[in-house]
């Protein structure tokens, strides 16, 4: 009985110690922790269109929700954006690739290609400037005209 005292005090010593590794694995998979990840304000991560806005005089005058079936997801990393979108009834492809910057309220993507009918864009226009509304989990890009009236913006919620 002496020998098996210390091997079991081992035993349970190994055991806490694996306990309290798990505990902060649990930790961080905890949902609160994930909801303060998520309520970061940071364009990181990915996000789905859930809406759009018309504007006139620079004022909402139309919004509407996203169609049966019809997906659009933007991913960002540090500095790369890279984004698809999905219209059941359209066969075309819509992707593309690039790199973002933010400075102010301004959003800038550059993209480098697309699929082939964004490729004729970009063969057009590589730069796209948008007004940015960033909120934790939520953002809202506005194109801007030529005079600097608002015209549209597609309103994403964060999924990851």
């Amino acid at each position: 009985m002496k020998k098996l005292l210390p091997f079991l005090a081992i035993c349970i010593l190994i055991a806490s110690c694996n306990n309290s590794k798990s505990s902060n694995t649990t930790e961080a998979m905890d949902p609160i922790n994930k909801d303060k990840m998520m309520n970061k304000k940071t364009l990181e991560g990915a996000w789905e269109l859930v809406s759009f806005y018309n504007y006139e005089d620079n004022k909402i005058v139309d919004s509407f929700q996203t169609s049966e079936g019809y997906r659009q997801v933007k991913m960002y990393t540090k500095s790369k954006v890279m984004w698809c979108k999905n219209v059941p009834s359209d066969s075309s492809e819509w992707f593309g690739y690039g790199s973002y910057e933010i400075h102010g309220d301004t959003l800038t993507e550059v993209l480098d290609y697309g699929s082939k009918i964004m490729t004729k864009i970009i063969d057009l226009k590589t730069k796209f400037n948008n007004e940015l509304q960033l909120g934790p989990n939520t953002f809202t890009q506005i194109e801007i005209d030529d005079e600097g009236n608002r015209i549209y913006s597609e309103n994403y919620r964060r999924i990851e």
